[in-house]
């Protein structure tokens, strides 16, 4: 009755595991992607504060490029900038909370396996194919 009841709890930790690290590595992809979008924004701006304020400059609208006046760009980059830093933010918050959900498990996984030896030996003995 136990160890049926172990395996289950073991079957639960590891789908909650597997959905951890999942959306885990979706935060991260998504961190790393607003992190160089960041980057853009501000080299862009940084380029853009270089150039004179008469200077003839051109958005580009997917194949096509637009006269635009300088300051009309550099709104556009500053705040893409802000919402960039907000993003990340949120995604850094996601993150911790994520990797605190992982240590909950991976600290459940070794109560479980503590308790019940004969379920670890079990575990080590399955082969991953």
């Amino acid at each position: 009755m136990a160890d049926e009841a172990n395996r289950a709890a073991f079957i639960e930790i590891q789908g909650r595991m597997i959905e951890i690290t999942g959306k885990l590595k979706q935060v991260q992809i998504q961190l790393r992607n607003k992190e160089g979008e960041k980057k853009r924004a501000f080299l862009t701006l940084e380029e853009l504060r270089q150039l004179s304020d008469d200077a003839n400059t051109y958005k580009s609208i997917g194949r096509t490029f637009f006269l635009e006046p300088k300051s009309v760009l550099m709104n556009e980059q500053e705040q893409k900038l802000k919402d960039s830093e907000t993003a990340i933010a949120s995604f850094q918050t996601s993150k911790e909370y994520l990797e605190k959900q992982r240590a909950e498990v991976e600290n459940n996984f070794r109560e479980l396996l503590q308790q019940d030896p004969g379920l670890a030996r079990q575990i080590m003995s399955m082969t991953v194919m």
